[in-house]
């Protein structure tokens, strides 16, 4: 069941990729609402999928995914 709401989080991001706020307002949700190690899951999804999207690149270093000590 967790697994479903890490799931729906990744295809939230990928619908709001066009729109840098956007995604970084869903990244932030994100980062409140999942458990630990599925933040760790997204941060290495995240690096894979903004590998090509400078602009969307910019949006990680904003979002705290560290502070959960799981980065």
């Amino acid at each position: 069941m967790p697994r479903l709401i890490y799931d729906y989080t990744k295809s939230e991001l990928e619908r709001v990729s066009l729109s840098p706020e956007r995604f970084k307002r869903k990244l932030k949700k994100a980062a409140s609402n999942l458990l630990p190690y599925e933040i760790e899951l997204l941060h290495k999804w995240l690096q894979f999928y903004t590998d090509n999207r400078p602009e969307l690149r910019q949006c990680l270093t904003e979002i705290p995914l560290e502070q959960k000590g799981v980065c």
